[in-house]
């Protein structure tokens, strides 16, 4: 290949990168109000109901950990598609789909075909946060959303009955360390699980059936978390695990100082929002998070879209 055209063909790839990586301006030109479409929608759900903070913010943590920020944990069962939302550790757990239905619906209004249900989630989970007392932090965008989704690797999500050094193997794999297993498991901060998941012989105050909450101020996103850890009152096995090392130093770092747990949390919600993202061509904008775009074309009566791109 001669000279000149290697240096075409790295210039090109360059600049291929540099326009489908990630970034807080992303829709800046495209949807310039994007924020002001989400945010009121955001805070009005979680005034009418503060768990649904925590449910936001586990959308994307359940996403993000599958098979990549994809939104592939949106997608519905179809008769020919199996996706991810009735996996065991998300079937009886994830909430939220209706606002996230209602917030897309919005956006098509006023920039159609512009905003993915990726990105959606990333910035209700930073919206949850912060309307819960919590710290903001610039969600970096543009994702597109996957074609598919993997109910078998749902296996990758951390299960809340396992150690220290199994929750570690989990967080490594997919690119994360000790620091942002100790600081993402802070979001345990709000929110309610199952009483039949609860740690130790305390399982009998509560029904198997209810919920119960993770935390003494449940409403409230702060560093009580890990000051209830380390006086033993974890709630499940995955929250009193973080007394073992490598992680208790860091948990006794975080009840003494919020604004460092603040700061490692924020850094690790960023990290964790690039795993494995789709690019470019990689995936689609969708118009309907629920779905595909070729299944709303065959419906549509494009006979030649359907069932494309439906593998499990």
């Amino acid at each position: 290949m001669p000279s000149s055209l290697k240096l075409i063909t790295l210039l090109l790839c360059l600049f291929l990168s540099a326009v489908s990586s990630l970034t807080t301006s992303y829709y800046e030109d495209t949807c310039p109000h994007l924020q002001s479409i989400i945010f009121p929608t955001v805070q009005l759900a979680i005034k009418n109901e503060p768990r649904m903070a925590a449910s936001l913010l586990r959308l994307h943590f359940h996403d993000c950990f599958v098979q990549g920020c994809d939104a592939s944990v949106l997608l519905d069962d179809t008769s020919t598609f199996v996706g991810e939302k009735t996996a065991p550790p998300n079937n009886n757990s994830l909430r939220g789909f209706e606002i996230v239905d209602k917030i897309k619906q919005d956006l098509e209004a006023h920039c159609p075909k512009i905003v993915s249900c990726a990105d959606i989630l990333a910035i209700l989970a930073r919206d949850s946060v912060v309307l819960s007392g919590g710290p903001g932090w610039e969600v970096q965008l543009g994702r597109k959303d996957s074609f598919s989704a993997n109910k078998t690797a749902t296996n990758s999500l951390p299960n809340p009955f396992r150690d220290v050094e199994d929750l570690l193997e989990k967080f490594k794999n997919m690119g994360l360390n000790v620091t942002d297993l100790v600081a993402l498991s802070g979001a345990h901060t709000i929110g309610k699980a199952r009483c039949s998941l609860r740690a130790g012989p305390a399982n009998q105050i509560c029904l198997a059936s209810e919920n119960a909450y993770l935390d003494t101020t449940p409403v409230r996103f702060d560093n009580e978390y890990y000051l209830n850890v380390l006086a033993g009152k974890g709630f499940l096995q995955s929250d009193k695990a973080l007394l073992s090392p490598p992680a208790r130093d860091i948990v006794q770092a975080y009840a003494r100082d919020e604004l460092k747990f603040f700061k490692d949390f924020t850094n690790a919600m960023v990290k964790m929002g690039g795993i494995e993202t789709l690019l470019g061509a990689q995936g689609e904008v969708r118009q309907s998070c629920r779905k595909i775009n070729e299944i709303q074309d065959c419906k549509l009566g494009d006979a030649s879209m359907c069932g494309k791109s439906l593998k499990n």
